[in-house]
């Protein structure tokens, strides 16, 4: 089963190109997708915005869940 992270790369089209996308390093998308570590809600907005809202900050940032209710 693809993680939203692995999703997040295809989108973009591989993981340098995520990482370009979302002012992050290479090494920093291969964390996410293998599951060592969280995205930062600064990152998953940033996320959000260049998907257009594809993906969701809350989904990708799981400290944002909270504040699910409030979107749009």
């Amino acid at each position: 089963m693809q993680t939203i992270y692995q999703n997040l790369v295809e989108y973009f089209g591989g993981q340098d190109a995520a990482a370009k996308a979302l002012n992050v390093s290479q090494s920093n998308i291969s964390g996410y997708t293998s599951g060592r570590w969280n995205m930062s809600a600064k990152v998953a907005i940033r996320a959000e915005k260049a998907t257009e809202g594809k993906f969701k900050a809350f989904d990708l940032c799981p400290a944002l869940k909270e504040f699910q209710s409030l979107s749009a």
